[in-house]
């Protein structure tokens, strides 16, 4: 079902992007990466967390990892990451397809600045085998985004 509400959300909002399936999973970063042909900084990962009694989405460069110092700074609270059954419930997307797209619930979604360094990446669509390639600019202005920056430099 993940997939189809993704597959919707493109319908409405961007038809012109094309989602891509694949037959062998993507759900990791590496594996994203090795099956697309990219850096594994090219993958856009959406991480979930909770910040104080809200969920957030924050999608970052594959290779990159959250600064709590910054996360903390940026989102006025300390964070941690959902469980796989949260992940589920609140985006309705499984883990490793999880994406900012056709989601369960609105959530609100920041992108982190290190995306910015990429001319096209490559977020996952609501399934472990399938991902689309769109501009980090537009991946932000679909999904509202805000752009923060809560990453470790690289």
């Amino acid at each position: 079902m993940s997939l189809e509400s993704v597959r919707q959300f493109f319908a409405e909002h961007a038809p012109d992007i094309d989602i891509i399936e694949m037959s062998q999973s993507t759900a990791t970063v590496e594996m994203a990466a090795r099956v697309h042909g990219v850096a594994p900084g090219q993958i856009a990962k959406t991480l979930s967390l909770k910040v104080k009694d809200e969920v957030v989405l924050i999608v970052t460069r594959g290779d990159a990892r959250l600064d709590n110092r910054k996360l903390k700074a940026a989102l006025g609270a300390k964070a941690r990451m959902l469980s796989v059954d949260e992940v589920v419930n609140w985006t309705g997307h499984p883990v490793g397809g999880v994406c900012p797209f056709g989601l369960e619930n609105p959530l609100r979604v920041y992108c982190d600045e290190s995306l910015r360094r990429f001319d096209e990446v490559l977020p996952a669509a609501g399934a472990v085998h399938s991902a689309v390639r769109i501009t980090p600019q537009r991946m932000a202005e679909l999904t509202q985004a805000q752009w923060i920056d809560v990453c470790e430099a690289i």
